[in-house]
């Protein structure tokens, strides 16, 4: 099996998701913990510019934003899946409400009043100060939750995850899918992060229950790596994408090989730049070339980004 390096670091969400996905795939993995603010000199080379985390990299392909990951890791490892049918499209759907809507009511609540508090207790303050100008910069492009509406907001998404675990171990039956990952690490931030913020849990005891459940799986075979090995591992590869779908689908009316950039819609304002050399149904591969990594291919997926061509 492919090396899978895994660039993250142990308070990121959404690393969590990710690598409960890999201890249920029963993988083993390499980490790179990376900065959690920026400046991230070595992942932003790596990227392009992309600065969220987490991203995935197999060789010379770096691939970004969890919903792509899990469709590389599904890929790599069919079963246990992640999109079993009946309920495939349902799945999708789910995360992908968890990973917005969800994600974003629960941050709000996470990191309100006593909340950050707790997060930053152990912190100068001006790593607080520093934590704030950085998110500040990264959501110029959203609308933030105020503390009393995330609250709310949350109370009502808990009790929708209550009643889908009515009579089932798992949301949409007796085994995860990515939606049970998807829901799982904004409510795992609450609950470890911000454990003085998690009695709102508790409003919902079939939550807390499947929470106990999904903490069980664990994640999988962990070995230490560091930024310089995961250059010398890009630039010793030939960049070969896991991604099953090639067929080009133009909805911009930007060919291949052109020189564009690739920007999240909102979370996160910095292009990646490159050359384009897929459009697919499902993502966006950008071919790089630098000096201390060789050639790689950067993949997102194409819901949650904006193409643009590069004039001149």
């Amino acid at each position: 099996m492919a090396e899978l390096i895994f660039h993250h670091y142990a308070t990121s969400p959404f690393s969590e998701k990710i690598r409960l996905i890999m201890g249920y795939k029963k993988l083993t993995w390499k980490s790179v913990v990376v900065p959690q603010i920026m400046p991230k000199p070595d992942y932003v080379t790596l990227t392009g510019g992309y600065r969220r985390v987490p991203v995935l990299q197999i060789g010379a392909d770096i691939y970004c934003d969890t919903a792509l990951i899990c469709d590389v890791l599904e890929h790599l490892t069919p079963l246990p899946s992640l999109y079993p049918e009946p309920g495939k499209g349902l799945s999708r759907v789910v995360a992908q409400w968890a990973d917005s809507s969800l994600f974003w009511a629960a941050m709000a609540y996470n990191l309100s009043g006593k909340g950050a508090a707790e997060v930053f207790a152990k912190a100068p303050p001006e790593a607080a100060k520093a934590f704030g100008e950085d998110r500040k910069a990264m959501s110029t492009n959203m609308v933030r939750l105020r503390p009393g509406d995330a609250t709310s907001a949350y109370k009502s998404y808990l009790r929708r995850l209550s009643d889908m675990l009515d009579d089932t171990d798992y949301l949409l039956g007796g085994y995860p899918t990515v939606a049970d990952f998807a829901c799982y690490h904004p409510l795992w931030f609450t609950r470890k992060r911000t454990p003085s913020m998690a009695e709102i849990l508790q409003l919902t005891p079939a939550v807390v229950d499947w929470l106990d459940r999904m903490a069980g799986i664990g994640h999988g075979t962990m070995e230490t790596f560091d930024e310089a090995q995961a250059f010398e591992v890009a630039r010793a590869s030939i960049p070969h994408t896991l991604l099953s779908d090639s067929t080009f689908q133009d909805d911009h009316g930007i060919p291949l090989g052109s020189h564009v950039t690739i920007t999240a819609e909102s979370f996160g304002p910095e292009p990646t730049d490159g050359e384009l050399i897929a459009a697919t149904r499902t993502h966006y591969t950008l071919r790089r070339t630098g000096e201390r990594f060789g050639t790689v291919h950067v993949h997102f997926p194409r819901i949650g980004y904006v193409l643009r061509k590069v004039e001149g």
